[in-house]
């Protein structure tokens, strides 16, 4: 059962700013591929979402956190990365933030099956259970790392897991190295809010939605990719922008609580925004998005990359510094 309000309370915060998109062109060319890819795809829809975010959101996301690490622990997670001889992303916090989805797409020793569950947790809309979505929160056995645990396990256990991981020096440091690279991504895909609710629709994957001035797609693609890039063509820049909205009372605010409470409040804006304020659909089914959802939109995933980052931070800073969320 569901009793914690919403923790930011106020969506002034992310006033909406003039929109910078890609160019036509760009938006075109990308648009063109991903109806390509859509149309062959619709046929064969994944049983789970796809990817929260995409690229740009986890990039934006660990240039945020990178500005709320303390020195200290900022100086380790370079040293770490910086000796990862895994070669699927550099190796610096924003791009190792996209590991997680690169190293399950390359499905290198079965990583598709055995890690696709651990990017979200399907809290469901009809009747909300963070355990059930949870599979029960199934206990690591003994003397199993992190990344050999079972494959039916949420985003939620496993942010926990690997952080437990990461703030133990006597963890063999490959396996130490991987965690970080899975804590920088999932604690960001936790904050996309179709990555922790579902309508008995895969997270958003069978809703088709369309909004003028984008390609149709899937409602769970508007949320990962589009809506993230109406904040702009640099996630360096997006991030910047975020960071200077920060005020030092939403670091403190944001940075309470743990990986279920972080859960419960995206499941929250899913339901009342990226669920509640869906149109009727049309005589097609697809949902034509009106330009008000599309601003909502845009304000709900500034504030939770923004929140993403300083509690990506806050979890790191903990694990690698010992320091208590503040």
């Amino acid at each position: 059962m569901l009793h914690a309000g919403r923790i930011d309370g106020n969506r002034r915060w992310v006033q909406a700013a003039p929109v910078h998109g890609r160019t036509h062109t760009m938006r075109k060319l990308a648009g063109g591929l991903a109806a390509a890819v859509m149309s062959f795809g619709l046929a064969l829809v994944p049983t789970t979402p796809a990817q929260a975010w995409g690229d740009e959101g986890h990039e934006v996301i660990g240039f945020v956190a990178e500005a709320f690490l303390t020195p200290a622990v900022r100086q380790k997670v370079q040293a770490m990365l910086a000796a990862d001889t895994d070669s699927l992303t550099p190796h610096n916090i924003a791009a190792a933030a996209t590991w997680a989805d690169k190293y399950r797409d390359s499905n290198s020793n079965g990583a598709r099956q055995a890690t696709r569950q651990w990017h979200f947790v399907d809290i469901e809309l009809s009747a909300p259970d963070l355990d059930s979505a949870c599979f029960g929160h199934p206990v690591l056995p003994p003397g199993t790392l992190a990344s050999n645990g079972p494959a039916q396990d949420c985003v939620v256990d496993k942010i926990n897991e690997f952080a437990a991981e990461l703030a133990n020096p006597a963890i063999d440091p490959e396996e130490r190295v991987m965690a970080l690279k899975f804590v920088l991504h999932l604690v960001g895909d936790l904050h996309q809010p179709l990555h922790a609710s579902d309508d008995h629709d895969q997270g958003g994957n069978k809703k088709r939605a369309s909004a003028p001035g984008f390609k149709s797609g899937t409602l769970h693609h508007y949320w990962d990719t589009e809506f993230v890039e109406m904040l702009g063509p640099d996630p360096k820049q997006d991030a910047a922008a975020l960071i200077a909205r920060i005020s030092p009372r939403d670091a403190h605010a944001w940075s309470q609580g743990d990986p279920s409470a972080w859960a419960l409040d995206s499941f929250r804006i899913a339901k009342d925004d990226a669920y509640g304020q869906l149109p009727p659909p049309n005589a097609r089914g697809s949902f034509p998005l009106p330009d008000a959802y599309v601003a909502m939109a845009r304000r709900d995933v500034a504030m939770q990359l923004s929140k993403a980052g300083v509690r990506l931070a806050a979890v790191l800073n903990k694990a690698l510094g010992g320091q208590q969320h503040p």
